[in-house]
């Protein structure tokens, strides 16, 4: 029920917006941000489900905490980064939604580093 709920309120968003921007284009941007925020908060209600499924996972395959947690960072930055770079693009403001996406993709990469060495570790022990 909860996609039904973030779809109304994302189209009833824009249809408002689209509306609005061409008497107050500010308010139009306020309005599709807080439409954001409250689909992300639906989203980020959704959480705990994510976080015991892959619990569960953990225990099936034996993978070390630190990996999961490694995993569930890169996933976050990159919806907060692809979020806050759809905000900037909907102002107007593409170059900065651009720079927002790189430093997203940066701060994953720098993120996975220990768990590509990890892998490149386990790949040479076999190797051998």
């Amino acid at each position: 029920m909860t996609i039904i709920q973030a779809a109304a309120i994302g189209i009833v968003a824009m249809v408002l917006a689209v509306q609005i921007k061409a008497l107050r284009p500010e308010y139009s941007t306020y309005l599709i941000l807080t439409a954001g925020v409250i689909i992300a908060a639906l989203g980020v209600s959704r959480l705990e489900v994510i976080m015991e499924t892959i619990r569960a996972i953990g225990t099936y395959i034996h993978v070390q905490n630190i990996y999961i947690g490694t995993l569930l960072k890169m996933v976050g930055i990159a919806y907060v980064a692809e979020f806050a770079s759809g905000i900037c693009k909907d102002a107007g403001f593409s170059s900065l939604g651009i720079q927002v996406e790189m430093f997203g993709k940066l701060s994953i990469l720098v993120i996975s580093g220990p768990v590509l060495l990890a892998l490149l570790e386990t790949l040479q022990r076999f190797m051998e």
